[in-house]
């Protein structure tokens, strides 16, 4: 029995430290994101990522028959998926990271912050989940942790189509949440299936539009070196780390872990790009993480009142 414990207890401390690297690895692109930005293109750059990654993922969603669980998708199915592949990787990591080349890090952070609040609203209207009151009390001190950080409201000229894309990036992203929630409902499909598929419908697109638009400039082994790692480490590995943890994290673990990236990206950023915080911009930072904790942890259990 106490073999058995400990056992236990040294599974779910490796689950703990896998998911901790994980968000550190998703952390660290931002740095390398913005300092890839310099000479890649945004669209281009976000394209190249993610369908490199998407050719790092297909191997292990052949090998792991993942086209028989396709055979048995329905016409609304694949509609889903391929919507799920517009919205999360066309749509917000496109938006994500031309907000990033407009933007300091840490603002693109705490915009993104607010995601957990939009899925909270929405899935109140499309999927009929009615937020908890914790949830509600999160979404106010979110709001007024936001407020906090961006006050006064001032956006410089230059800024404009930052804003613009990180606002864009914050509702697809929330749409792709709850679009993603509706898919995962269904079961029909595991984790790998989805991720793989959405991934390739929606990287395949931004490259496109990415080359069309902005081109593919001669890169330089650097900013080749900064896709590669993006694509194969922070993205398929780090991925497939990170569902590995979730065979023994709860959901209420997994959402506090993920939650630190909301602290990591602006030390990182402070650190490396030399970026700067205020004492009201931290503090309201401080209070907008908060906000999304309390929405992600106060989500209602099924059968719950």
């Amino acid at each position: 029995m106490f073999r058995a414990i400990g056992w236990r207890r040294s599974s779910h401390f490796t689950a703990v430290s896998q998911a901790l690297f994980v968000t550190f690895l998703w952390s660290t692109s931002w740095v390398l994101i913005k300092i890839g930005l310099v000479d890649i293109p945004a669209l281009t750059f976000a394209g190249l990522r993610y369908s490199l990654a998407f050719l790092c993922l297909l191997p292990f969603f052949w090998r792991s028959k993942g086209t028989t669980e396709l055979r048995q998708l329905n016409q609304s199915g694949w509609l889903r998926l391929i919507a799920l592949g517009l919205i999360y990787y066309a749509l917000t990591q496109g938006a994500q990271f031309v907000g990033l080349a407009y933007l300091p890090a840490v603002t693109v952070n705490v915009m993104l912050g607010f995601t957990s609040v939009l899925v909270a609203l929405l899935g109140l209207g499309l999927l009929g989940e009615r937020p908890s009151l914790w949830q509600w009390l999160g979404i106010f001190v979110a709001l007024g942790g936001g407020l906090l950080y961006f006050y006064p409201v001032q956006i410089p000229q230059g800024q404009v189509v930052g804003f613009v894309a990180a606002a864009i990036g914050v509702l697809a992203n929330a749409g792709a949440a709850v679009l993603g929630r509706s898919v995962n409902r269904v079961g029909q499909l595991r984790p790998l299936t989805v991720t793989t598929v959405s991934m390739g419908v929606g990287s395949g697109l931004l490259l496109i539009v990415g080359v069309a638009t902005q081109g593919l400039p001669a890169l330089s082994w650097q900013s080749w070196a900064i896709i590669g790692w993006l694509a194969v480490v922070n993205t398929a590995f780090a991925f497939t780390l990170w569902n590995v943890s979730l065979r023994t994290l709860s959901a209420m673990e997994s959402s506090i872990i993920n939650n630190t990236m909301a602290v990591q990206i602006p030390v990182l950023a402070v650190l490396f790009l030399g970026e700067q915080l205020n004492g009201r911009e931290v503090l309201g930072l401080v209070v907008a993480i908060i906000g999304a904790l309390l929405v992600q942890l106060g989500r209602k259990r099924k059968g719950s009142t």
